[in-house]
Order: structure tokens, then sequence, then C-alpha cells
């Protein structure tokens, strides 16, 4: 058998030979478990499942990129996916990139849907995309769990669990961050990393909220806070860096406009081609 990693490597010819041809090009998800190097089909499916995530957050439609089927394998009918070719660099943007063929993918991927390069300049752009989407949901969910637990001030509340996590108010993070628009949100500007960490907070928050029975509006902020402070120590603790000193990254909106227009440039690569 074929070394697996030179499905990507040089002009993908591999690759491109596994394609199937029906008015555009899509590649059976098994087989491209296979190319990207995975064993199993549990680990493959979580990168697929951020991969229709990330899809969904950008208001692509997923059907149309991740096409559900029967096919035969070894005489026996199995459930699978045709996907695009947009499908298969989503699904390599969220593989693991400590398997050498996923990141050859990604290199590959990324050089076809060069003409968004200057948007989206890694797979943590992919993953700054989904993450930022999960917080915008769990923030409404805490939202809502401190108004039942009686905050009457969220913004307040908010700042709390900040000051907790970076050690000074948000408004002035954002001044050392060196965000120079205040009606932007600074988990817009966030790195993969730092968006994580804000991620476990929120929710953590929400959580002992409910499960401690928190009620008041100073009790609350304690909590925030309380939640943002340990969260902060692990962050320390993990990568020696503390949160307020991580840089800034590139506007999520650009990367989201970087998504859209990669999807349109790998859907041209398999457009058939007109006769003269």
């Amino acid at each position: 058998m074929a070394d697996i990693a030179l499905y990507f490597s040089d002009d993908g010819e591999l690759f491109e030979g596994r394609g199937i041809s029906n008015g555009g090009s899509t590649w059976f998800a098994r087989d491209f478990m296979e190319m990207l190097g995975y064993e199993s089909t549990q680990s493959f499916e979580q990168a697929i499942n951020r991969a229709i995530g990330t899809c969904t957050t950008l208001g692509i439609s997923v059907l149309e990129n991740f096409q559900q089927c029967t096919r035969e394998i070894g005489g026996e009918q199995v459930s699978d996916f045709k996907l695009t070719r947009f499908a298969c660099y989503l699904v390599a943007m969220n593989g693991d990139p400590r398997k050498r063929e996923v990141a050859q993918a990604q290199v590959y991927f990324a050089r076809l849907a060069d003409a968004a390069r200057q948007y989206v300049q890694s797979a943590q752009d992919v993953e700054r995309v989904q993450i930022r989407d999960e917080i915008s949901g769990r923030e409404r969910g805490l939202s809502s769990t401190a108004k039942k637990a009686g905050v009457v001030d969220y913004a307040l509340f908010q700042n709390a669990g900040y000051r907790g996590m970076y050690n000074v108010d948000l408004f002035k993070l954002k001044e050392m961050k060196g965000l120079q628009d205040n009606s932007r949100s600074l988990l817009d500007f966030m790195g993969k990393r730092e968006l994580a960490g804000n991620l476990f907070r929120i929710t953590e928050t929400e959580a002992r909220l409910k499960n401690e029975g928190i009620r008041g509006q100073r009790p609350a902020e304690h909590v925030a806070h309380e939640v943002g402070r340990k969260v902060r120590e692990v962050m320390i603790q993990n990568g020696g860096t503390k949160p307020e000193h991580l840089p800034l990254a590139g506007d999520i909106k650009n990367v989201r406009k970087g998504l859209k227009r990669t999807a349109k440039e790998l859907k041209k690569l398999d457009k058939p081609k007109k006769s003269k």
C-alpha cells in the first residue's frame, strides 16, 4: 500500500484521483479518513462534526457540501458522506495537525484557496470562527441564568468575570490590548487559546450559578470573578503567559469573509470545463 502522506504531496495527484466527477468533484468521507491517516472512525467523526459546525456558522449549505449516502464496502452496506472540495478543506482544517497527513492536507488546501489567504492564515483561524460562535450561544445562556439569579446589572456581572480572568476591568483590558474600536467585542479579535479560555469561563460560571443556587447581584459577581480567577491560574500555569498579555489576532469578521471566499474559489475548481 502506498504511503498515505503522498496523497497531498506536490500537486495532490493521488488525492485528486480519488475524486468522483459528477457535475463537480466529491470524495467519500471514509476514503478521505484514510488519506488523512485516521484509523478510528470515532476520532475522524469529531473532525467531520466540527467541519459541519463551521459550515453552519458561516451560513453555507451543509447538505450541499456534506451529502449523506450509502455505499458498499467489502460486501456490506455502510453509511458515508460525499464531501465537496470545500468540505474536505474544512475537515482537514479541523483535523489533528499532529498527524503528518493532516498537516500536509492543510498546506495543500491552503495553497488551492490562495485567494483567501490574506484573511485565513491557518487552521486555528477556522477553529476561532467555531469557538466564537459557541461563545455567543453560551453568553445567551449565561445572561438568562444570571437574570434568574437576580442579576440586575449584567454589565457589572460580566465585567467581574473579565476582572477575575485578566486582573483588570474590561474597558482597561481593551486599552491594554490595543483595540481602538470600543463598539467591537474583544472576543472578535482573540486567538484560539484565549477564546477557548473565555468559553470555559462562561460555561463554568453559568454552571456554578445553577448548581449553587446563587441569588443576588453581588453573590453572582463574586462567582463570576472567582471562576475567572481560576481560569487565569490554569492558563498561566499551562502556558506561562498572563491572559492580558496574549496578542490579538485578526478580525474574525475578515476570517468569516475569507472562508466564504474560499468556498467559492474551491467550487470554481470543480466546475465542468466548457468545450470549445
